[in-house]
């Protein structure tokens, strides 16, 4: 739920979601209300608001996964990849979408940044 949340408050893109740190949300074991980070693409600071019913699922997520400030917020279970990547961060999604009764090839990962959360929302009944 935590990557939903931080896919839907932050408006990352893939690549930048996945490659976030536990320090880049996460500070003395307190999650922040905003965070700053560089995007891959543009080279260009972003900033963005962690509501706090992502904050509750990250602060669950990294208390579960027992994760350290250094780590990645989402890592892989591949041994090859520190994180998760793009592409699994697409599957994901596509079986989220799919589990709540969406057309998969409709909405995906770019929904999640752009104009169709609230659909994703309606649908839901909640955003997750």
């Amino acid at each position: 739920m935590a990557l939903f949340n931080l896919a839907i408050d932050s408006k990352l893109r893939g690549c930048d979601l996945v490659a976030l740190r536990v320090k880049d949300v996460a500070h003395g074991g307190q999650i922040a209300r905003r965070a700053i980070i560089l995007q891959r693409k543009t080279q260009r600071p972003v900033q963005f608001k962690i509501t706090d019913q992502t904050r509750e699922s990250l602060a669950t997520w990294i208390a579960k996964a027992d994760l350290k400030p250094e780590q990645y917020l989402f890592p892989s279970r591949l041994r090859a990849s520190p994180h998760l990547s793009t592409r699994q961060y697409a599957r994901i999604v596509d079986r989220w979408v799919s589990s709540i009764g969406l057309d998969p090839t409709t909405y995906g990962t770019l929904s999640m940044r752009r104009h169709q959360r609230r659909p994703l929302f309606t649908s839901s009944g909640q955003l997750i």
